[in-house]
């Protein structure tokens, strides 16, 4: 099931010609037909963004909530900070200083529509890296005004069907399944589903389940509050028996993760397996939680990218360091998404500097839609052309469907395997590849 880095696009490129052939439903095919026309002129549509200026200050937004409690995320927006004052100080992007404002969303929809408009009266020609769980309300605000988001944090649906929407990670669907693919592997009877008591939580039912049913393991739902200092009857009944083979994989925030790790701790199961997902678990939160003395020694984790200690982080750590970077937090994947997302937007920048034209809203968005691959080196390549759509109607702008496998070994995260593992069978609920 590995997928070493030097073979990902033919590999991937023939699991597509078999998908194509052989499990994509006519339902499918009908759902991309009815996406074409939509994300053409999406493309090619004009609109206050293509306004931009196109000399001078290239403007760009990142946002996310600060202040609110568990949902914050302040390593984004100051990370985006740090980007643009490196990049000035290099000279700016192919000789133009890059203006990065920020934005708080507060964890409202309010907020978040605040920060859209904000990002429209700059005329900013991207909203990157950010994180908002409230895309019905900010999208369709970036729609109006032609302004691509590339590489949202992946927790509103909007994000995988929008065709302004350029995400660079699967979003908890492909961390769901990919962790239901790594406990089969590490040979789990049972697993246990910790998730939020939330519509959010009720759709990862279904991806973990396509995962586990090939290899006939049973799933038990574990439903879990949101906020809690307690959450001893959720281990209690996550557990069960505690019987050899029964597994257990969380999938809250990293604050309520902490606090059932507490309970689990307490607990003190002897046989159960835990696993969780990034997001959920980080290495601050393995630290926080009694390193390789606490409840995640040898936990399982599903990843979009590979371990925060891996050289490809090298750009990442530099930026952070040279920042001061008191107050960001490298092992975050929203952090790591956000860098993942500017560089995308570098990626993009080049490529249209080169061909000769000016970067702006529309001519990003269209070189995003035009099926060229952009490779920054820490996820196989990404592709939104229409082809690479995966067939969904709800999430057809979830083209990366590959994870990484990590272990909690001597106190830190690290790769179970190499390379990336590819989901996406997963998420369509076909068939796994022979």
């Amino acid at each position: 099931m590995t997928r070493r880095r030097d073979s990902f696009q033919a590999q991937h490129q023939a699991q597509q010609q078999i998908a194509r052939r052989r499990r994509r439903p006519i339902a499918a095919a009908a759902t991309a037909a009815a996406l074409l026309p939509t994300l053409f002129s999406a493309s090619a549509c004009g609109g206050p963004a293509d306004a931009s200026a196109t000399t001078g200050d290239l403007t760009v937004m990142t946002w996310a909530p600060a202040g609110t409690g568990s949902a914050d995320r302040p390593g984004m927006t100051a990370l985006a900070e740090a980007i643009g004052r490196d990049v000035n100080l290099k000279g700016g992007l192919n000789g133009r200083r890059l203006k990065v404002l920020t934005c708080n969303e507060h964890n409202t929809a309010e907020g978040a529509k605040s920060c859209a408009q904000q990002a429209v009266d700059a005329k900013a020609v991207a909203v990157i890296g950010s994180y908002s769980q409230y895309g019905d309300d900010f999208m369709p605000v970036l729609e109006r005004a032609g302004i691509p988001l590339i590489g949202g944090y992946g927790i509103s649906q909007p994000e995988f069907s929008s065709p302004l929407s350029y995400p660079v990670d699967g979003g908890m669907p492909a961390l769901i399944g990919g962790s239901g693919r790594q406990l089969v592997e590490a040979g789990c009877k049972s697993v246990s589903l910790v998730r939020p008591d939330t519509p959010a939580g009720d759709n990862l039912l279904g991806y973990l389940a396509n995962a586990l049913k090939p290899a006939g393991i049973k799933m038990l739902d574990v439903k879990a509050p949101e906020k809690s200092s307690d959450y001893s009857g959720v281990v209690r009944k996550a557990i069960g028996k505690d019987d050899p083979g029964n597994c257990l994989t969380i999938a809250l925030g990293n604050e309520p993760t902490g606090n059932l790790l507490d309970s689990y701790r307490r607990l003190g199961p002897k046989n159960t397996k835990i696993a969780s997902v990034i997001g959920s678990v980080q290495q601050s939160v393995v630290d926080s939680t009694g390193g390789d003395g606490g409840p995640l020694a040898g936990a399982y984790v599903t990843s979009w990218y590979p371990p925060e200690s891996a050289k490809t982080w090298d750009g990442l750590r530099a930026v952070v360091r040279t920042d001061g970077g008191r107050t960001i937090d490298v092992s975050d994947p929203g952090v790591q998404t956000t860098w993942v997302s500017y560089e995308v937007f570098r990626v993009v920048s080049d490529k249209l500097t080169a061909a000769g034209k000016q970067v702006t809203a529309k001519t990003v968005s269209g070189l995003l839609d035009s099926g060229e691959g952009i490779d920054v080196g820490l996820t196989p390549p990404l592709n939104w052309g229409t082809t690479n759509m995966l067939p969904s109607t709800e999430s057809p702008r979830l083209v990366n469907t590959w994870v990484t496998y990590q272990v909690v070994k001597d106190g830190r995260m690290t790769l179970q395997q190499p390379g990336f593992v590819d989901v996406r069978w997963v998420l369509t609920g076909s068939k796994p590849p022979a």
